[in-house]
């Protein structure tokens, strides 16, 4: 029977990664320690180096949940005003035709 496939968490990715960049083990013996693939850790190490620019940007800053939360009730409170003018539109459109 096969193995169902491991999910590994942002969080291990992460640790596997910063220690495949320190460069004072090999990939094999980090791939050994963490019980995973050495081209997992390999593709780990790429995506930490190529997105590393981003954890410095301004405009990638996470949103809080507040700032989300209001967004979202504008969002909503947007959608029941333009629901109720297609409604009031149709109702005037009706006693034209």
């Amino acid at each position: 029977m096969s193995k169902s496939p491991r999910v590994h968490t942002a969080e291990f990715k992460a640790t596997v990664a910063l220690a495949a960049c320190k460069g004072d083990r090999t990939l094999s013996e980090i791939a050994a320690q963490y019980q995973v693939h050495v081209k997992l850790v390999q593709g780990w190490k790429k995506q930490m180096l190529e997105g590393a620019a981003t954890v410095f940007s301004k405009t990638d800053r996470p949103v809080s949940s507040k700032e989300s939360e209001a967004k979202q009730a504008e969002l909503f409170e947007q959608i029941g005003r333009l629901k109720m003018e297609l409604e009031w539109l149709k109702k005037k459109s009706a006693a034209f035709q």
